[in-house]
């Protein structure tokens, strides 16, 4: 007897599927957060111990996304055809690794090359994970769930920031410095976790046994439905999926928006610490912006699967990153300027829930897999780019002012070339298109 599909099953079903994911896909991707941006808090006495310049910690941040683009496509290839069970805890147990290994930086040199070695281990995580839920939740369910999936970077941001403070308070236990301590203590529990992957992750429904049997039907179902209503606009190729035109313009404006978004977490410390605090409050404060961040998520999140609708949430949550950067650099040093870095980092946060849907309404298959990872390849240079430039103009005015404005400027560009490049995006099926 055939099922009937309520409300209540579909909510049933997507609950079950919500629970056995998400929370350890969260937790795994809080922990990668955490561990390729924790150099922002190992630099209040890194650099100085290693007579490491601004100029050269904005690279050092930076370069880890040179590595990530280089190998992210290539990566998430590999994921697509063996699995994301065992590709993602490769994945994890390789940056574990290297990330551990930032303890033995002795310089400049090893500073550089390590961090780009830890861009190369990390690469595919995130569009792995991104392709991953598209292979597990239809269309409609997606922004909520890619909401949920980056409250790990708030959370992480804030975690890191208090954890962090009170490691580096370590410093000279068993002749330890405490960034050293740092990088070795918050290393560990990825590769704890990548175990657990190994054993709590399933590679698609269809081999989900702890699904009923009409839960899986169902959902299969739904997902090739939504997979043959794309390729009835024609099935693009790998090859066709990196020259796509509405490829290259969500990656440019994935790209202005990292810029920003890197720029901030990378220095927010040491803007922070501008203030004369202990590194324990440098901590608790820092943590206040990503904090209050965790609103832009949930309510674009919400409002966007809601209405249907992608890329005006897309540009008005662009704008009020824009607002708030250019606020914190007018407010200088002072306390104003945490209050205008929390609205930066709403509207920063709320861009992607309403951004990450987008590919998959117009990518299946072996070209959503190439797509996604080209876009983050490509989007998270700017993790590079910002950090770098940042740094550069710290290193020439003293001041993080101008490196603000910059910042400012690359949210707002963000929300521009949206403008110019994509179509309305309203109803559940309407492609983003490039223009």
């Amino acid at each position: 007897m055939a099922t009937v599909v309520t409300d209540a099953f579909r909510t049933r079903t997507i609950a079950r599927i919500s629970w056995r994911l998400l929370p350890l896909i969260i937790v795994s991707y809080l922990v990668a957060y955490i561990d390729r941006t924790n150099v922002a808090f190992a630099a209040l006495t890194m650099n100085k111990d290693l007579a490491i310049s601004s100029y050269v910690y904005g690279l050092g941040a930076g370069i880890f996304f040179v590595g990530y683009a280089l190998f992210e496509v290539p990566s998430n290839m590999i994921l697509e055809r063996v699995g994301a069970r065992r590709w993602i805890a490769r994945i994890m147990i390789t940056w574990s690794i290297i990330s551990g290994l930032m303890a033995l930086t002795t310089g400049p040199v090893s500073f550089l090359v390590l961090r780009f070695l830890l861009g190369v281990a990390e690469a595919g995580f995130f569009p792995g994970i991104l392709f991953y839920l598209s292979t597990w939740y239809p269309a409609r369910y997606r922004g909520r769930v890619i909401s949920a999936l980056f409250l790990a970077v708030p959370v992480s941001n804030a975690l890191a920031s208090v954890i962090s403070g009170a490691i580096l308070n370590m410093d000279g236990i068993l002749g330890v410095k405490g960034w050293q301590w740092l990088f070795v203590i918050e290393a560990v529990p990825a590769f704890l976790l990548a175990f657990v992957v190994l054993r709590m992750l399933t590679d698609r429904p269809a081999i989900a046994t702890w699904l009923d049997a009409d839960q899986r039907a169902w959902l299969e179902d739904e997902l090739q439905s939504e997979r043959r209503k794309v390729e009835t606009a024609g099935r693009l190729t790998l090859v066709q999926s990196l020259t796509d035109p509405r490829v290259l313009a969500l990656a440019a404006i994935y790209f202005m928006s990292v810029c920003a978004s890197y720029g901030i977490v990378f220095f927010l410390p040491q803007i922070v610490k501008g203030f004369g605090l202990s590194n324990l409050m440098t901590g608790a404060v820092a943590a206040i912006p990503y904090t209050i961040g965790v609103i832009g998520l949930f309510a674009w999140g919400w409002s966007s699967d809601h209405h249907h609708e992608r890329r005006w949430h897309l540009i008005a949550a662009s704008v009020v990153a824009a607002v708030g950067l250019t606020g914190a650099a007018w407010f200088g040093q002072s306390y104003w300027a945490i209050a205008a870095m929390s609205v930066a980092t709403i509207g920063l946060y709320g861009s992607r829930p309403c951004f990450w849907p987008m590919p998959s309404l117009f990518l299946t298959g072996a070209g959503a897999a190439a797509g996604i990872a080209l876009i983050n390849s490509l989007g998270n240079l700017g993790g590079y780019v910002g950090p770098f430039i940042v740094g550069w103009i710290k290193s020439s005015t003293n001041s993080f002012e101008m490196g603000l404005y910059f910042l400012a400027g690359c949210a707002l560009a963000s929300a521009v070339i949206t403008w110019f490049a994509t179509r309305a995006t309203k109803g559940a099926d309407a492609p983003a298109t490039a223009a």
